[in-house]
């Protein structure tokens, strides 16, 4: 019952869509995929493509796959195909590489793999194509290194069309969702608007360590919309895969799980308020009572330039401070919170009706 509950939950938490069995996105159409890519609309729009929309039961089993291998990098490939500017994984299977804390790369022995896999998966009527390839970034959060958008853009050179898939599993344990990001690399003579759609769209907490790497490669990529869907079909064998995971998660507590997590979280903080503090010595402060920018002008720019103001004040190292401080803060109040719950789950008999009349009884009785 407890896991049922936990699996709605993680339906809910992570917005899962159910989609009819007859709806078109469970059919696989060859002569429509072939026609894709025989007109190949990226070629023309680097932006084409908009929106993955990825199979719950090809998220369970990479996010299973991303956190068995922390505090390693994992990598593995997603089969799929695509529907107008829309990206579709259905299923996705693991890669036996051997990957290290910052990076993962596939040798002779995954290329192998991953011929064989796919032909055995049209001899049991699994006909979509590997479109894209997935792996993890523990505890960095979702974008691409240097690396990736190299090996991205590799793929996309002779693999159309690719997609990349970042998931961090120390993440997504600390914060109860997914923690998910796809993306597809820009053509090397492409240049990307200014105000447009680059790097790993939303703010991300980045350690010191790798915002270096991140914001080197930000513009040489875009990230696209995921939501995820599953068919009533899908029921078995959802079930099965969330047993395993439900199993996991439940042993274990994302307090202990996460320490050294957690741990590597708290010393980022401290250098990034560090570097926020000798970044504020350093600035100029205008003398108590001179006129400011505001103050200046008429009051209608005036309002525009404070509410730039603001949002320029969250762009600076201690605005970023604030606001990694505040995540880890809510990770930390989750992490409590499901090991209260757990606790009064499976810790603590439970009273049933007859033994709560039994304790009122002897309560009320005259002693």
């Amino acid at each position: 019952m407890e896991a049922a509950t936990a699996q709605k939950t993680f339906e809910l938490v992570n917005q899962v869509e159910t989609l009819d069995p007859s709806d078109e996105i469970f059919k696989y159409d060859d002569a429509s995929q072939k026609l894709v890519n025989e007109q190949r609309p990226w070629r023309s729009d680097p932006h084409h493509f908009k929106r993955v929309k990825i199979s719950a039961v090809a998220l369970i089993k990479m996010v299973m796959h991303a956190r068995s291998g922390v505090p390693y990098e994992v990598m593995g490939l997603m089969q799929g195909k695509v529907v107008g500017d829309t990206m579709v994984v259905m299923d996705a299977f693991a890669l036996p590489v051997q990957g290290t804390e910052t990076r993962v790369n596939a040798g002779n022995e995954a290329n192998e793999f991953m011929v064989n896999w796919s032909d055995l998966s049209k001899k049991v009527g699994r006909l979509e194509n590997a479109i894209g390839w997935y792996h993890s970034h523990p505890g960095y959060g979702c974008w691409l290194s240097g690396i990736d958008v190299g090996t991205q853009s590799m793929y996309q050179q002779f693999q159309e069309p690719w997609l990349a898939v970042v998931i961090d599993p120390n993440r997504t344990i600390s914060a109860g969702k997914v923690d998910i990001g796809a993306f597809r690399t820009y053509p090397a003579d492409y240049k990307p608007p200014a105000d447009g759609p680059g790097g790993a769209g939303q703010y991300q907490s980045i350690p010191l360590a790798k915002i270096e790497d991140f914001g080197v490669h930000a513009n040489q990529y875009y990230p696209l919309e995921v939501s995820v869907f599953k068919s009533s079909l899908d029921t078995k064998v959802l079930g099965l895969l969330w047993n395993k995971y439900w199993i996991n998660t439940l042993s274990q507590s994302p307090l202990v799980s996460n320490r050294a997590y957690q741990t590597e979280q708290v010393q980022d903080l401290a250098a990034k308020l560090l570097q926020a503090e000798q970044s504020v010595q350093s600035r100029h402060v205008p003398p108590v009572g001179a006129p400011s920018d505001a103050d200046a002008s008429g009051s209608g720019k005036g309002k525009g330039k404070a509410g730039a103001g603001a949002k320029a004040a969250e762009e600076t190292p201690l605005g970023k401070a604030v606001r990694d401080s505040t995540k880890i803060s809510v990770e930390g109040q989750f992490g409590l919170i499901s090991q209260v719950c757990k606790d009064l789950l499976f810790n603590r008999p439970r009273c049933t009706c007859a033994h709560q009349k039994q304790h009122v009884a002897a309560a009320a009785a005259p002693s």
